[in-house]
């Protein structure tokens, strides 16, 4: 299903054993769009420390009470290398953090999640050392909350800017940007895929897309009171005559079964 990010933000975080937080922020890998890591905000329980959860230890959402399960425990949390939110990380810090927890490395192999197209099954794999090629050091991991606000520049000029992002839960897959054209166009929102953008200057802080301002204007409304369907995103790819990605992951995941 489709989530908000807006929406997933202070949602409880329960290990094994215990809380150990809420998510209060979203790392996200800027060329695979997928939501890496969640900041957990400890609070009182470790006060002044951040830590990160991947994806690859949660078990189970529990959508009514606004809680992820993960299978870790709140001592392996407690111990686990800590993290400056608001600094780069690397990718060797990212190779420590999944030697800590014994995980393959995400970023080694071809799916989305490196040898496998959800996070949850890396929990189930042989772990085996995170190689970093010569010179690797650049993870392209991008805060949420840093793009948000960022203006999007369309083919022949701005349309708006972020307010949200749209998370698939199933693989943290993030399949839209959530737009507001403000005061080019008051009132509306609408969606705009990963795949659709040409690229993030985080310079200027604009993301630029081929899209023209007459196609976005015309594309299906997005309201954020009710769910993303099927239905609706079928009328959206239709909309901009693109390829639908559930059809795209579909021949992946058949052809990588079937070699």
């Amino acid at each position: 299903m489709l989530r908000s990010v807006n929406e997933l933000h202070g949602y409880g975080l329960h290990a094994s054993d215990g809380d150990i937080g809420h998510a209060d922020e979203f790392f996200f890998d800027d060329h695979e769009w997928a939501v890496r890591y969640l900041v957990a905000n400890t609070g009182t329980w470790l006060p002044g420390k951040q830590v990160l959860i991947s994806p690859i230890a949660i078990t189970r959402a529990d959508w009514g009470n606004s809680k992820l399960h993960v299978n870790l425990t709140r001592e392996q949390v407690k111990n686990s290398p800590g993290v400056d939110a608001h600094r780069p990380l690397s990718r060797r810090w990212e190779a420590g953090y999944h030697a800590y927890y014994e995980w393959p490395a995400y970023w080694a192999g071809a799916a989305l999640w490196g040898v496998a197209a959800y996070p949850s099954l890396l929990a189930e794999q042989e772990p085996e050392p995170a190689e970093l090629d010569s010179g690797e050091e650049d993870s392209h991991l991008e805060s949420t909350s840093d793009l948000t606000g960022y203006q999007i520049h369309a083919a022949d000029g701005d349309i708006g800017h972020v307010t949200d992002f749209i998370v698939d839960d199933s693989n943290w897959a993030i399949r839209y940007l959530v737009i507001d054209t403000g005061a080019w166009w008051p009132g509306k929102k609408v969606l705009l895929a990963p795949a659709w953008i040409e690229g993030v200057k985080w310079a200027d802080a604009k993301v630029h897309t081929l899209l023209t301002r007459e196609a976005i204007q015309s594309s299906p409304a997005f309201d954020s009171n009710l769910p993303v369907t099927r239905d609706y995103e079928v009328e959206l790819f239709t909309h901009y005559g693109q390829t639908q990605y559930w059809d795209v992951e579909g021949h992946e995941k058949h052809r990588a079964e079937n070699p």
